[in-house]
This record gives C-alpha cells, structure tokens and sequence, in this order.
C-alpha cells in the first residue's frame, strides 16, 4: 500500500531563492508518515496515554533530487519498505507530477516513554 498525502509549497516553506529549504523536505515526509499511521487505524495518542509507547526516528537517508519551488503542488509517498518486531523501514519520496525530487529511507522503532525498545503494534491494513 502506497499512501499519498498532497502538500503545496507555501512562501514559508522556501529559501531566499524561492526553492523549497531542504529541511522542509523532512517536514513533509513527518506529515505522509502520521498521515500513514491514521490510515492504518493506529491512534498515536491512545498509544502513548494507554500504553505508554510511542514511535521515534532512528534513521533517515535522504537524497534532494531536484528543487521544488512556490506553489508547486506536490506527492508525498509513503510505505512500509521492511517491517521488524521492533522495528520498521519506510520509503518515502515527494514527486510533482512523475518527478521525484526527494526520496527518504526512514528507519522508525517503537519505544516506551522511558526510552526502551518495545514491540511495534500489530495493525490490519493492507500492504501494512
């Protein structure tokens, strides 16, 4: 399953050159990845208050493959690449249009709030 989050680029989001600043890219990214996790029925916020876990960043790579700019309307990507019982890999890219501009491989572990690796929740979602 490939979970698809539209996103347009705003005046905030670029540089003095009118180019999207390179860190916004992962903001974007963070946005398709809580969008994914709604999608698949999981409640972030029940899971830290109820169950005390919650899900953190370990890794990124990522490539900048092209500049997007002011009021580009983009795609941001998202899917599950590996899925680990603590452990997942994510595959994300923000396209406009058939371009890719951005491709990430994030590498996300579920933990408790006292930093200690736990089980990732079990979720029914297709491709999930």
């Amino acid at each position: 399953m490939i979970y698809k989050l539209p996103i347009r680029v705003y005046y905030e989001d670029t540089d003095m050159a009118g180019i999207v600043y390179y860190a916004n890219y992962l903001r974007y990214i963070e946005r398709g990845r809580s969008e994914w996790v709604r999608e698949v029925g999981l409640d972030q916020n029940r899971m830290k208050d109820e169950d005390g876990i919650v899900f953190a960043v370990r890794r990124v790579e990522a490539d900048y493959l092209a500049p997007a700019r002011l009021d580009d309307e983009l795609m941001v990507e998202t899917w599950v690449e590996s899925r680990k019982p603590v452990r997942m890999v994510m595959g994300q890219q923000v396209k406009r249009g058939e371009k890719v501009l951005f491709r990430a491989m994030v590498t996300v572990i579920c933990m408790t709030l006292g930093g200690k690796p736990v089980r990732m929740p079990h979720w029914d979602a297709p491709g999930a």
